[in-house]
This record gives C-alpha cells, structure tokens and sequence, in this order.
C-alpha cells in the first residue's frame, strides 16, 4: 500500500483501510456505493504526482483510496471531430502517442507526462508550458464521466463544443480535487499536429525585459507563439549542477534567460524566419542579451532539458519551500522585485529558485535557505516564509495555486486570502454534491 499513501515528495505518509482499483466506471460506482453505507471517506487517486498532498489519505487510517490506474483504456479516437475519449488512469504520454498517430496532438504538457494520468490532469486543473496557447486542462475537455457521492453515474461524455443546455456541470469537477465525485471519463480536444517548430533560449536582464520580449513574440507571431518559459540563473546553476551532462547556452552569465517557442504548419524556413524576426527586433530595441535558436530537433530538446529537469535539480539540491502562485502577467515583474526585496528584509540570504510559465502568469516561486543554514531549521519557518509570499500574492491581485490545487496544504490559507462570498459558495456546493463529507475530505474546502 505505501506507494499509494505516500506524497510524491515523499513528505507526508497517510493511513488506509484500504486500496481499491477499480476497473470500469461501474465498479467505481459500487465501491462508492459501498462506502457510503458504511460512512467510509474516499481518496481518489490517480497518478499521485501531485505536489499539494491531495491524493493521499490523512492519519487517521479512516479513509479507503480508490486508485484509477487500471481504467486506462482509450476508448475512441475520432479524428474528425478533433477529440478523443479516454478513461480517467490514461498515462498522458500515452494520450500524446494515441493523439500522434492520427497526425493530432493533445497540447498539455507537463514534467510528469511520463507517470501522471488525465483523472488527476483534469481534478487539478493542470496546466503545463501550453498554457500560452492552448490552455489548461478545462479548456482542453470538453466532456466527463462522474461518478457521484451516492455512487450514481454522471454520463457527460459530450463530444460537442457548443452545448447551452443547462448549467455546466463538468467545470464544476474540473478542478475539484475529488471532492464532489470521482471523474472516471473524459473527451479530450485535439489539434492538428504542427509539422514545424522553433525553440530559442534566450538571455534577458530582468523579468521587465522578458515581459517586453513577450509581448513583441505575441505581437509578430501572434498565435504560433506556443511557449515563453522564464528560468533565473540559479534555477539554470541548479540544473548544471546536477545535470552534468547538460551544458549551459551561453559563455556568460546572465540574470534571465527566456524559453520560447513557435508551431505551426508551414515550412520550418517560414517560422524560423520569423523567430529570427522577433529576436532581431528584440535586439534592435536592447531588449536581448543574447540568443540562440535550436538548428535540430536534438538541439531543441536540449534547451528544453534545462527547464524540464529544474524540478528534478531542486529534489537533488536540498529542501525548499516551494510556491505555485500567479498574478497579471503585466505585474509578474514588480511582483517578483517586491517579494524578493520583502523575503530578503525577513530572511536575509534567503536563495531565490524562480522559473515558469511568463506567458500565462504563473510562476514557482521557490525560497531555499540561507547559505550555512540547516535546510529543516528553514523549513520550521515555512508559514512565516508562506504568509510573506502570500501576502504578497494578494497585494498584486493573485492567487497562491496556480496549476498545482489546493489539497491539503493550501485549503487553509486559501479561506485567508480569498473573498468570503467566494468561500461560502464553495462549501454550498460542496454539501449540495457532498452532504456527508465523504469524497477526499480535508481539501480544498477549509
């Protein structure tokens, strides 16, 4: 049972009574069914990669898990339609093949893609370097299954993207956690596969620069810009670090650096034109410190290994306290000056680990401890580092879970910073799906 209670940071451990899995939507439905008559809390779990404790059970021991890993089917690929429907244990690499080998593509991509499943995708509300582009993963769904507390079975498999007919039941499970129902189904959009892409990894002075970047990269390339990832230099050293075989961009050190990239259909000399364009344009306005551009796909996947393995580096590096926060992409630069500015005035020497998603407005937001200081004597003031940072967040008209969820670890803090009107609808929707507390109990809802 220990992998199925244990968190994927392996710091927390949970107790069960047991692990069910389940095989079809009907045997979910029974073992809730079950459940229920017994007055049994459900955790439902599907990859368990998530990193906000909200697919394992909490001490008690009180709790069964139901695990989706066997309902991995796809069930249909129609390629017509665009859309693909799928059991909620589908592996997300597996997606991704199933999506290619009709020449589509399904956009959400995440580190985890390897392990993590569309059950947990879709109960998070993942997000991922697409976000850009193409959204997170309630804009890429446009029907679910559900089982329900009761154990009755909400077929919602809709394939259609025009559907006004009643109140939009699947964004209410999109992003639940698992605490309205267990999502068992799901039809995915697809898209059509681009056949050309450019990567360039690019150095910046600021987070200001990389926001001017940004909007020159929309202005001239419009929709084809898919990615724009922002890496500090410590989160590139940490990855070099680690990561020896993987070798820095650039002869110098620079402050920031920019992952961006295009897709398109076209030929690869139309979009690496363009790509060219924006950087000289960028360069011609001193926005660019310096750039280079992926001349093979081996290449770009080497740039991209610097920002998909900074995660990893971090585990390897040593214990931080790690935020996943968002706010307008217009105040991410005064956002990041400020907070580090109030960090280092509460923590002096506090070590800055900040990547992610520029292009979308969210970042992980990571504080590691001061040179010299045991990293568990840091990590005793995480609520103190927490409320900085929180606060923070809310100065700038934020949220603190940008595509992580809340789960156990942030439900508390959430009641905090958000509006009490907002938190009462919550729970009033909670007891009108949930009466009994039953479903993953203790997340989300404070």
């Amino acid at each position: 049972m220990a992998p199925y209670l244990t968190d994927v940071r392996k710091r927390a451990v949970g107790k069960a009574l047991a692990v069910v899995l389940p095989g079809s939507t009907e045997e979910v439905s029974e073992v809730v069914r079950l459940c229920r008559e017994h007055h049994i809390p459900i955790v439902p779990q599907s990859g368990n990669t998530g990193t906000v404790l909200g697919s394992i059970p909490d001490s008690t021991g009180n709790a069964v898990v139901l695990s989706l890993k066997r309902m991995d089917r796809i069930l249909e690929v129609d390629a017509d339609n665009n859309t693909m429907t799928v059991e909620a244990g589908c592996i997300l690499d597996n997606v991704h093949a199933a999506a290619r080998q009709v020449d589509r593509m399904f956009p959400l991509t995440l580190a985890s893609s390897g392990s993590c499943m569309i059950g947990g995708n879709l109960a998070a509300n993942a997000g991922g370097t697409s976000v850009l582009r193409y959204g997170t993963a309630r804009n890429l769904c446009l029907g679910i299954q559900a089982v329900l507390p009761d154990g009755a079975v909400w077929d919602g498999l809709y394939k259609l993207r025009k559907n006004n007919t009643g109140y939009d039941l699947r964004d209410l499970f999109i992003g639940s956690e698992g605490t309205l129902g267990i999502i068992t189904a799901a039809v995915l959009k697809l898209f059509p596969a681009p056949d050309s892409q450019q990567t360039a990894f690019v150095a910046v002075e600021s987070p200001s620069a990389a926001l001017k970047l940004l909007n020159l990269a929309k202005k001239q390339a419009d929709c084809l810009l898919t990615t724009f990832e922002l890496i500090s230099q410590r989160s590139l050293d940490v990855v070099l670090k680690h990561f020896p075989d993987l070798k820095a961009p650039f002869p110098a050190i620079f402050p920031y650096y920019v992952l961006m990239e295009l897709n398109g259909n076209g030929s690869e000399g139309q979009l690496g034109d363009l790509m060219e364009a924006i950087l000289q344009s960028a360069f011609e306005e001193g926005t660019v410190l310096d750039a280079c551009i992926a001349q093979s796909i081996a290449q770009a996947m080497t740039l991209w290994a610097l920002r998909e393995n900074i995660s990893e580096a971090q585990a390897r590096d040593g214990k931080n306290i790690k935020h996943d926060i968002s706010v307008p992409v217009s105040q991410i630069p005064a956002f990041m000056t400020d907070t580090d500015a109030r960090l280092q005035v509460a923590f002096p020497g506090c070590r800055m680990t900040v990547f992610g998603h520029l292009g979308d407005g969210s970042l992980h937001y990571n504080v590691g401890a001061p040179e010299g200081i045991p990293d568990d004597d840091f990590l005793a003031r995480q609520d103190d580092v927490n409320q900085v940072v929180y606060d923070n967040v809310a100065r700038f008209n934020g949220a603190i879970s940008a595509e992580h969820g809340l789960g156990a670890l942030k439900h508390d803090k959430n009641a905090h910073y958000k509006d009490a009107v907002e938190i009462q609808l919550m729970k009033k929707i909670k007891q009108a799906f949930d009466p009994d507390g039953l479903m993953n109990p203790g997340k989300v809802i404070p």
